[in-house]
């Protein structure tokens, strides 16, 4: 079930992401008065962001599998505690104090079609991620995650995390292009 659901909240908000390549791009370029970034600027850091999480992830889901030749999975399972409530807040823009790292800045090097060309392959990446820790294996290794101080996460609540963190976008998204309308 937890597998169906990160994947779940993975393809609706990837499709989401997705649907604002097709609008106009007076609308996608549009800046928002307090001088943050424009969509086609939000989806690019998206995907870079996504970019430095899958590293992390395939890295842990190797690590995982490797570890489930040692670890009692069942046990594992059972003592699973995750931050799932300290992980919803990543998705509420203002909930929480982080300054992203300068390399997860858009920097306008990448068209609207290779940015969501790159989005597509990683929500797939994502998917194959979980395809390959179907049993409950991704439990079995943990990184250290700083956003919003969530400490130690498994590699299933790493990717929820990068689920959350497109739909924290969304809804910057969703307020950039509700000011630009309001201005007509």
């Amino acid at each position: 079930m937890l597998i169906a659901e990160i994947n779940q909240r993975l393809t609706t908000a990837f499709d989401e992401l997705n649907n604002w390549f097709a609008a106009p791009a007076f609308l996608r370029n549009y800046h928002p008065a307090n001088g943050g970034w424009s969509i086609d600027e939000i989806l690019e850091h998206v995907a870079l962001t996504n970019h430095f999480l899958l590293i992390l992830i395939e890295k842990g889901a190797v690590k995982a599998l490797k570890n489930a030749q040692g670890l009692d999975l069942t046990t594992e399972l059972a003592a699973r505690q995750s931050a799932r409530a300290r992980l919803d807040e990543i998705s509420q823009p203002g909930a929480f104090t982080w300054m992203r790292p300068d390399h997860m800045a858009p920097q306008g090097l990448k068209t609207g079609t290779e940015i969501a060309a790159t989005l597509r392959k990683q929500l797939t990446q994502c998917q194959a991620v979980l395809a390959r820790l179907p049993n409950g294996e991704g439990v079995l290794y943990r990184t250290t995650m700083t956003v919003n101080d969530l400490g130690k996460m498994d590699v299933y609540d790493f990717v929820y995390f990068l689920a959350k963190h497109a739909e924290r976008h969304l809804a910057q998204i969703a307020k950039v292009a509700a000011e630009c309308s309001a201005i007509g």
